[in-house]
């Protein structure tokens, strides 16, 4: 089933928005000096539980270049567990051990993964990493997986034409590392299910011009007094990450071409990662002192560690801060008063110019506007009439031991 998507016939958000000014503070006084981007997609069910989609955007254009920073980690997840559907390989599931063998000049290999319970690396233990806590090797090794020609050639296929994953996050490798990606085989005991090897994309980006900042530190730490070149570096258009997000949450409601080749279990795995606290994991253990609650979850609660979610709310999300530029993109979903909504939002919260000691601006400008955005959609979600109230049961998930329904987690 194929739903339709309505561009906004109204000025719904901008008014709303424009309505509650004072509480967006300095970010939505000068929405262009933080090169401020929102996407809110209404949800209405109809008699079916079919979703149809309305879609609102506030400063979204395609010249408004943001880096994506750890959002990229959402298709970079998807794709790994397409890539082993694509496969087809006769005992291979994500829990598959997989080693990585080490790329000389670039990065080591992986026959360990300590933080598993089992102490074995596998694509399902990477993306509980990337999504409990935004891992960034969990992401590299994935990247490397999937290889970075694929990434983007499936991406575009798909119709996300802007999308440039090149490189790994984390890592400071100039453009042609990046190009090599390591080999690596699933193996189960003494059996090898699957040998890669280590492979060199030959894929040509076009040409682009972002700058951002007035300085910035480099990788060894200096000081450049000079705009931070981005042209090189990872794109992922919001509108994009935003649409990505959706066929996952929705996949029966988009385009066969934007529908990626997963099955039931693969989404039931995501969701589950997607929307778990790291004080609810045991494998791997996370101590709540570091990563608490709401650590991956900004919009609506802003990160900040002192608040606790009500059980009636859980957030399917990938966020992704650095470089002055903060990211979420969210499906939120409220089971005690039926809501639910998809909601995208990115900043540039840098004070002074310079690029690469951002925290204390993320946390003092940055997180808190998305919070409050969060909470005035959430708000006026919650004041709207719906005829159908959607039956959200689909993404009720037990997240308080490994016994739930999602098999070989």
């Amino acid at each position: 089933m194929q739903t339709q998507h309505y561009p906004a016939t109204d000025n719904f958000l901008d008014a709303l928005l424009k309505g509650q000014k004072s509480r967006l503070g300095a970010v939505f006084s000068d929405p262009a000096a933080y090169r401020l981007q929102i996407i809110f997609t209404r949800i209405d069910r109809d008699a079916r539980q079919h979703p149809h989609f309305t879609d609102y955007s506030y400063g979204v254009s395609p010249g408004t270049y943001y880096y994506p920073a750890s959002t990229v980690k959402l298709p970079g997840a998807i794709l790994a567990l397409e890539k082993l559907y694509d496969l087809q390989i006769a005992g291979a599931t994500r829990n598959t051990p997989m080693f990585t063998a080490p790329l000389p000049g670039v990065n080591p290999g992986v026959l360990h993964d300590y933080s598993a319970a089992d102490k074995v690396p596998s694509v399902a233990h990477y993306i509980k990493k990337i999504f409990l806590v935004s891992d960034n090797d969990a992401f590299n090794r994935l990247y490397e997986f999937v290889g970075q020609e694929h990434f983007n050639r499936r991406l575009w296929e798909m119709g996300y034409q802007q999308a440039h994953i090149r490189h790994r996050v984390g890592l400071p490798l100039h453009e042609e590392a990046n190009k090599y990606t390591n080999g690596i085989r699933l193996q189960q005991g003494k059996h090898l299910l699957y040998q890669q090897p280590a492979i060199r994309s030959n894929l040509v980006f076009p040409a682009r011009q972002d700058f951002a900042g007035q300085a910035h530190y480099n990788h060894q730490g200096q000081l450049e007094r000079k705009p931070m070149d981005f042209s090189y570096r990872n794109k992922l258009p919001l509108t994009h990450l935003h649409d990505i997000l959706r066929s996952i949450i929705f996949p029966e409601a988009v385009t066969k071409q934007q529908r990626f080749r997963l099955t039931e279990d693969d989404y039931q795995f995501l969701y589950r990662c997607m929307s778990q606290y790291p004080e609810e994991s045991i494998d791997p253990l996370y101590d709540p002192a570091h990563f608490p609650q709401t650590y991956a979850k900004l919009l609506l609660f802003g990160g900040m560690g002192d608040q606790q979610i009500p059980a009636n709310i859980r957030i399917f999300n990938k966020p992704g801060w650095a470089y002055g530029f903060l990211t979420d993109t969210a499906y939120i979903v409220d089971f005690a008063n039926n809501i639910e909504f998809l909601l995208s939002a990115s900043i540039f919260v840098n004070k002074d110019g310079i690029l690469g000691d951002d925290q204390q601006v993320f946390d003092e400008i940055g997180k808190p506007f998305l919070k409050t955005l969060g909470e005035i959609i959430y708000t006026a979600e919650q004041q709207r009439n719906k005829k159908y109230q959607p039956d959200l049961s689909r993404f009720k998930l037990n997240y308080k031991n490994t016994n739930s329904h999602i098999t070989h987690y």
